[in-house]
């Protein structure tokens, strides 16, 4: 249920790069030097769920509001500045694409909710043990690592053990090598008589035995808010908004936004620090909450992103874009969460702020698509979207609208970011963008794009491309270990046919994850696949497609 979340200050500033790297512009944002810090609002614990199921036929009405999603809070400003110019990378990328499949589709969700059809699938993925369970909204399938099915279709609430008909949105997965365990977070929202109620929580599922078709343990934190501000009862109460899924060696960690469920309020990001050690151990489980969270500069936080962390560092680290307008920016927020093994033991771990200057970046446009006059949705928000820690690094990416040389309109992109963060006495102290750039192909539309870096240095980027010599297909960057620049996109899956004209979203997400015994990447984002994976009519005919590369 992804909401745009852009409120604050009016800030609009001109734009111009040269090649892929920023030229200082007058009148730019400048980032404040001085880090903000925060306390916990909540600490405690929460127990196993074992919620009984409702009977399906009961709660048909309610699994509509699932297609019920709108646009973001706001569409580019009229005042928007000039999109970045670049000229893209003309390199082809070295690596080989090694295993490549079609995903959970529009149809698996048709044919495992009662004949329903939903949009975007918002892309979840996670890897191991020679498994690989997609979920998206709302079935997933468990495949092995040959795209052979080995369970599925089913509808996507089994995994949470939630009701077959009840609303549930924004699922993410992840394989944790270290612990050979499996996580997998999703939102719910109660629904009485086919509209909203009052009442929210998230579900975290648990899997410990290395073995994705085995038992899971599910876990149900409520998220409603009815004293925060505007979240009042009369107005409905508040919800956390498309949870956001990151780990490290001492907690799992789940961002959301705080959304009025029946209103227009917004109160920002939280964040949830969930102990590991207690989820594994399948008991009562302690965590962490942060709320009411505002960036360096005191604008209100809007969606953070969890790193995927690889390695024991000091710190768990987010990232968030900071465009609160919707006018374009040269920033982006950098946090910390130090002390993160006190959450196991019911103490409170300390997060900081700081905001580092980047390359622009600004709402991108909707995309062009061959076979069609209609254009594919991709103006929702320039958020950032997935984030890594990995060598002393926090790499991020997020969708911009982009103007390459010569080419006759502006396009959407992926520009990318690699951060060194600095702590001191236990916050950030500095955090400086020491790589960046922009992921573009002349003519075409890069969508949702999401990436991972593996500790050989080599990282590959995953997105939708479509235009209008080219259906939205399925299509990869690769970055070599100690190049500059992203190789110029290659298409993995061409698209078979264009979006349905009446399909209002695109992804919301692409997903990717380093394969556990190899210096590869699996990825995996939306396309159109062969009709026989479409809806049986035609309608919202969206596939996902899943494929792993490696270094050439």
């Amino acid at each position: 249920m992804s909401r745009s979340a852009r409120v604050g200050l009016n800030l609009a500033i001109a734009i111009t790069v040269v090649g892929a790297v920023a030229v200082p512009i007058t009148g730019a944002h400048a980032a404040p030097a001085q880090s903000t810090s925060f306390s916990a609002s909540e600490v405690g614990t929460i127990a196993p769920s074992h919620a009984a199921r409702p009977t399906p036929a009961a709660k048909r009405a309610a699994v509509t509001q699932r297609g019920n999603r709108g646009l973001g809070k706001h569409a580019p400003s009229s005042n928007a500045p000039s999109a970045p110019t670049v000229n893209p990378s003309n390199t082809h990328s070295t690596a080989t694409v090694t295993s490549n499949f079609d995903g959970t589709s529009s149809r698996d969700s048709q044919i495992a909710n009662f004949n329903l059809e939903f949009e975007p699938p918002d892309q979840g993925l996670c890897v191991g043990n020679g498994y690989v369970v997609e979920p998206v909204n709302s079935a997933f399938r468990i495949f092995n690592t040959s795209g052979n099915t080995l369970a599925g279709p089913s509808n996507v609430n089994d995994l949470y053990n939630e009701g077959a008909l009840q609303f549930t949105s924004d699922p993410r997965c992840y394989y944790d090598a270290t612990t050979n365990t499996w996580f997998a977070t999703i939102l719910f929202i109660a629904t009485n008589n086919g509209a909203f109620g009052t009442t929210s929580h998230l579900d975290i599922a648990v899997n410990p035995t290395g073995n994705p078709m085995n038992v899971w343990t599910e876990y149900q934190f409520d998220t409603t808010d009815k004293t925060n501000k505007g979240c009042n009862a009369h107005l409905g109460g508040c919800f956390g908004d498309q949870p956001k899924l990151g780990i490290d060696q001492n907690n799992v960690y789940v961002s959301t936004d705080e959304f009025g469920i029946t209103s227009n309020t917004y109160n920002g990001a939280q964040i949830f620090a969930f102990s590991k050690s207690d989820l594994i151990a399948g008991g009562s489980v302690h965590y962490a909450l942060f709320k009411n969270l505002k960036n360096a500069d005191g604008s209100i936080a809007g969606p953070l992103q969890p790193a995927i962390t690889t390695g024991t560092p000091s710190a768990e680290y987010f990232m968030d874009a900071l465009d609160p307008n919707g006018t374009g920016d040269n920033r982006i927020g950098v946090w910390a969460l130090t002390n993160g093994a006190a959450v196991s033991s019911g103490k409170a771990p300390t997060l900081s702020t700081i905001i580092a200057n980047s390359e622009p970046y600004a709402i991108p446009p909707d995309a062009a698509q061959k076979g069609s006059t209609s254009t594919i949705t991709n103006n929702l928000d320039d958020r950032m979207q997935q984030t890594q820690y990995i060598n002393g690094t926090i790499w991020g990416e997020l969708d911009t609208a982009i103007t390459i040389s010569g080419d006759s309109a502006t396009r959407s992109a992926g520009a990318w970011f690699a951060v060194t963060p600095t702590l001191s006495h236990g916050v950030i102290s500095s955090a400086s963008v020491n790589r960046q750039g922009y992921v573009a192909q002349k003519g075409n539309y890069v969508m949702y794009p999401a990436l991972q870096v593996a500790s050989s240095g080599n990282a590959a980027m995953v997105f939708t491309l479509s235009g209008s010599t080219i259906y939205p297909s399925a299509a990869y960057s690769w970055l070599s270990a100690g190049s500059s620049n992203f190789s110029a996109p290659q298409v993995a899956a061409s698209g078979t046919g264009p979006y349905d004209p009446n399909g209002t979203r695109w992804g919301d997400y692409s997903w990717a994850v380093i394969d556990p015994t190899a210096d590869a990447f699996w990825l995996a984002t939306e396309y159109i696949p062969p009709v026989g994976s479409q809806t049986t009519d035609g309608a919202l005919n969206w596939g996902t497609r899943v494929f792993e590369v490696s270094a050439g």
